[in-house]
């Protein structure tokens, strides 16, 4: 889908800021957040591309001043809640219980459970690579149009590679997991992956740094011959 997420070769917003001895949390509840995220990832109730496809979502105001683990914690939030896990309302309650004390709260009624996960439903969530082959469609040295798709749902095509026409530098000939049908529990329509070289003046105009190539790893489906 497009959204403001999708940020490569967009202008206006400012420097990068580079924070000299970073911490890897700048609080406190950004690593109980990881932490939460990290664990539920082994209990097999998501998938990365699905995970990747909720942030996705997000408003675009929020995307923007959430921050990278503000993004995370909207995403579980709101699959615990699809999934009947965990209800947005309870979340919401325990933290009014913080806010204003318990004695004051009538008891929430969290509803059917969709815990725990029956089997049928478990979902692995990385697992990008298969240890098998597949054979590839393209080899090194094809020249190749990225596909100039639109989808509403998730994708990994960056939309500035749209359209472009790139040489194929790398076949990763094994099975690899496709993003856009993992996203959406449509199955993982194994494909190889490719690295496909860009030039730099075809992806951003004239006024790109000349002699300069850019190198994006593209699934198969990603891609068409010329």
């Amino acid at each position: 889908m497009n959204g403001i997420h999708d940020m490569g070769g967009l202008h206006g917003f400012g420097l990068v800021d580079r924070e000299e001895d970073e911490p890897v949390f700048h609080s406190y509840w950004e690593s109980r957040v990881f932490c939460m995220t990290q664990v539920l990832d082994t209990q097999q109730v998501w998938n990365l591309d699905e995970h990747r496809h909720e942030i996705e979502l997000m408003n675009a105001a929020d995307y923007l001043t959430a921050g990278y683990y503000g993004r995370w914690l909207f995403a579980m939030e709101r699959l615990l809640d699809r999934k009947a896990i965990l209800k947005v309302h309870e979340v919401q309650r325990r933290v009014d219980e913080l806010n204003v004390g318990a004695a004051t709260l009538a008891p929430a009624d969290g509803g059917p459970r969709g815990w725990p996960l029956p089997e049928e439903q478990k979902v692995r969530w990385g697992a990008w690579r298969h240890e098998m082959s597949v054979t590839p469609r393209f080899a090194v040295g094809d020249k190749v149009r990225v596909r100039n798709i639109h989808p509403e749902g998730h994708t990994r095509v960056t939309s500035y590679a749209r359209g472009k026409i790139g040489v194929v530098d790398r076949v990763n000939g094994e099975a690899w997991v496709f993003p856009d049908t993992r996203a959406h529990c449509r199955g993982e329509c194994l494909q190889s992956v490719y690295g496909v070289r860009l030039c730099a003046t075809d992806l951003w105009g004239p006024q790109a740094e000349p002699n300069t190539w850019v190198f994006i790893d593209l699934s198969e489906d990603y891609l068409e011959l010329t």
